[in-house]
This record gives structure tokens, C-alpha cells and sequence, in this order.
């Protein structure tokens, strides 16, 4: 299992209109193969921030969807990123 974690900064005042923007690509993330989920979610305590979490059954899975990339004009709204991946070799209940 594959899990994507961090987070993404934005402009506070376009956060809310960046994470509309990204509906459409959360939808297609949780359709395609190997997506256990997908979610961008904005920060509760910072107003530029942007919670990123994703979790993929593989690498495979995860390049096949991934692609290139954001697209452009996201990626032109991103001031600063901190996201890793995380290789998960079990998992149990809490």
C-alpha cells in the first residue's frame, strides 16, 4: 500500500476557489484502479494551507493515474508543497 501525505500552499483568498477546482480530479482519482481514497481538504488552522491525502493499492496504480502531473494552471497557484510517500507493509484496527 501506498499512502501520498503532506500538504500544499496556496493564496489564502483563492484556497476555496483552487479545491473546487479539484472536484473533477478527486472524483477520477476514487474511480481508478488501485484508489483506497483521495482527499484535498482545506487546513482548519492555516488559511493557505491544503491537507493532501492519497492511498493506492501500488506504484503502478498510482503512476497510471498520476501521469504528468496537475495541471498547469494548479500547478502555476502552488506556492509551496510538502508531500511524501509512504510504503505501508501492514495494516491493522486501531
Amino acid at each position: 500500500m501506498i499512502i501520498i501525505a503532506g500538504k500544499l500552499y496556496v493564496d489564502a483568498a483563492a484556497r476555496d476557489a483552487y479545491l473546487a477546482g479539484c472536484s473533477k480530479v478527486i472524483e477520477q482519482a476514487r474511480a481508478a484502479p488501485g484508489c483506497l481514497d483521495f482527499a484535498l481538504s482545506a487546513d482548519l488552522i492555516e488559511a493557505n494551507r491544503i491537507n493532501v491525502y492519497e492511498c493506492w493499492e501500488t506504484d503502478e496504480d498510482l503512476e497510471r493515474f498520476r501521469g504528468a502531473g496537475p495541471e498547469p494552471e494548479q500547478a502555476a497557484q502552488i506556492r509551496d508543497a510538502a508531500v511524501s510517500k509512504y510504503r505501508i507493509s501492514g495494516v491493522e484496527a486501531p
